[in-house]
């Protein structure tokens, strides 16, 4: 028996045991049993190797032969990953289908590029030149909507000895020529391959002081994330996290969306494979899918599947973020990937940590969102890209207390709390103002003073001031009524209603109210304070609250959310106009 081979000992679940593997390393690729299975060493006890297989393990038996291909599970990186729908170990789904039926058959094996098809290079680099990781030596016009950017692979250094003219060429053919100190020569073709496990490197971390535009005004305005930042939406059944995603992946100001679902239920899946490449990207006029790579691993997929597809969707992601793009990561949601965890360390027979987690649940958590970041890129000055990951976390029974969304909540930075009693009422997104918060508010409060307006922040704090003041009130309502309230406290009451009701609020599906544009949600919150202004005012000076809530200018706050987009600044002027004129006519000044 070969170094490279060996032969199935035990076999339980998606876990394999082979004897007759000395020399095999950590995390290497290995083909299980005679229908060549793809597997991953986990574990290496002398002689012998643990392996999570990737497929079904139905009908394996011991004694059958497993190799080892000396490489870690990698993916390939080309022209070509755009409008593609993956599984978690990067086989292309529709060629899969077209090849084995509309299930995966066992063994089958479809490579995750399509290496017959040719791109139009255009060769972007100086021959003599010294180059290495990261520099861009050409350019492929993958889709309509994305340049991708062909770069020196980041181990490789050297002067560039030769460079393709523009031509048309497959990503296995060779495009560059790179000569070595040594005198070596490496040719250079579009195809990278890299190991998922390993970050990509970078030149060196940027202090998060963008916002990710996402044209939701609950994401942006109150609990904004930074460029390169990290969130959690975590939210029991029917709290909106799948839409909530949706509305991040076609909206936000990323030029890349990668959309990994991982371990949801097959309908749900269904529904995100068959909206994606129907919807329009609003910045090109392009189908969406154009700059958008989706991961699918349902909840009857093979466990371990699951557990490598979130580091297959951020290597993926890490490559175009050394493009120099923007990437917003969504991942569907890793409570699929913490209990596919669990089950693989049940099988290894590990020591389990709080409610049957491992007890690396916290680590594995954290090596995952630390891949997230804005960061200076290697090759070429003032080149910098981003990762922004935004994680789904499916608590059972909305319980925000059992391990992943507190082992989570240590490591994000912005934190969604999506609420069942405001999906009851029909409140979306039912994200709690109260349980929300996002560490990002000092970092971007520049960019909104300097590109928004000078109050933002100011405006954001008075408005939460007024939602918890209402929380108050609320115990007191109880007891007494709203009724035996002072008028101060009811107009604090009708302030925050309608904050609550017209800014947090937001309809997904209205061609209008879809996305709100930032400057759009700075001037509705500056005038619904100001309206909330009047209000103290005019019951300071004896108007009953009842005469002000039945003031026209006060229904027009409440169709503000559909004012056209390009309409709103002359139409906002108006608005506090007639504010002011009508708060006037009760005989308050203003």
């Amino acid at each position: 028996m070969s170094l490279h081979e060996g032969s199935i000992e035990n076999i339980a679940g998606p876990v394999v045991r082979a004897r007759g593997m000395r020399g095999a390393r950590m995390y290497d690729v290995v083909r299980v049993a005679n229908e060549g299975l793809i597997g991953e060493i986990i574990r290496l006890e002398g002689d012998f190797a643990t392996i999570q297989v990737y497929e079904d393990t139905a009908g394996i038996t011991p004694g059958e032969p497993v190799v080892n291909t000396g490489a870690p599970l990698s993916v390939e990186l080309a022209p070509g990953l755009l409008t593609s729908i993956y599984d978690g170990i990067q086989r292309p789904l529709p060629l899969i289908k077209a090849q084995a039926g509309d299930f995966i058959a066992r063994g089958v094996s479809v490579s995750p590029i399509d290496h017959d098809r040719k791109w139009l290079f255009e060769p972007a680099a100086t021959v003599g030149g010294q180059v290495g990781g990261g520099d861009v030596l050409g350019n492929v016009q993958e889709t309509n909507s994305v340049l991708h950017r062909v770069m020196v692979p980041p181990q490789t250094k050297g002067k560039l000895a030769w460079l393709a003219d523009k031509g048309e060429f497959t990503v296995d053919e060779p495009v560059a020529r790179i000569a070595a100190e040594d005198g070596s020569e490496t040719e250079l073709a579009m195809l990278q391959k890299w190991p998922v496990r390993i970050g990509r490197p970078f030149a060196k971390k940027l202090d998060p002081t963008v916002p990710l535009i996402t044209g939701q005004r609950i994401f942006d305005t109150f609990f904004p994330i930074a460029k390169g930042g990290t969130a959690a939406i975590p939210g029991g059944f029917g709290t909106g996290k799948t839409v909530s995603q949706h509305q991040l992946a076609k909206w936000s100001d990323a030029q890349i969306v990668v959309y990994i679902g991982c371990g949801e239920r097959g309908n749900e899946m269904t529904d995100v494979l068959r909206e994606f490449p129907e919807l329009e990207d609003p910045k090109s006029g392009e189908p969406l899918m154009n700059r958008t790579v989706l991961i699918a691993n349902t909840s009857n997929m093979p466990v371990a599947a699951r557990e490598a597809s979130v580091y297959t969707g951020i290597t993926i992601a890490e490559y175009y973020r050394d493009m120099g793009y923007d990437v917003a990561l969504m991942a569907d949601s890793t409570s699929r990937w913490a209990e596919a965890m669990r089950e693989i360390s049940g099988r290894l027979e590990e020591m389990p940590g709080e409610e049957g987690y491992p007890a690396y649940l916290a680590s594995r958590l954290a090596d995952f969102y630390e891949r997230a970041g804005r960061v200076a890129l290697r090759g070429g000055k003032d080149r910098e890209g981003s990762i922004s990951v935004i994680g789904a976390v499916s608590p059972p029974g909305g319980d925000f207390s059992e391990p992943v969304t507190q082992n989570t909540l240590r490591i994000v930075k912005v934190f969604w709390a999506l609420d069942s009693d405001l999906a009851d009422r029909r409140h979306f997104p039912s994200v709690n103002w109260l349980r929300s918060y996002s560490l990002y508010l000092s970092d971007v409060k520049g960019w909104w003073h300097e590109k928004v307006g000078p109050e933002w922040l100011h405006l954001r704090n008075r408005a939460m001031a007024l939602l918890q003041k209402e929380s108050e009130l609320q115990e007191i309502i109880q007891l007494v009524g709203p009724d035996a309230l002072p008028p101060r406290e009811q107009a604090a009451l009708e302030g925050a209603r309608i904050i609550r009701e017209d800014f947090l609020q937001q309809n997904a599906f209205h061609d209008v109210d879809t996305y709100c544009p930032e400057r759009k949600q700075y001037r509705m919150l500056e005038i619904m304070l100001g309206f909330y202004d009047l209000m103290s005012k005019a019951v300071g000076a004896g108007v009953h609250i009842e005469e002000i809530k039945s003031l026209k200018s006060k229904e027009a706050i409440s169709r503000m959310p559909l004012v056209p987009n390009g309409e709103y600044e002359k139409r906002f002027d108006e608005m506090e106009r007639a504010m002011a004129d009508e708060i006037r006519a009760l005989g308050v000044g203003t």
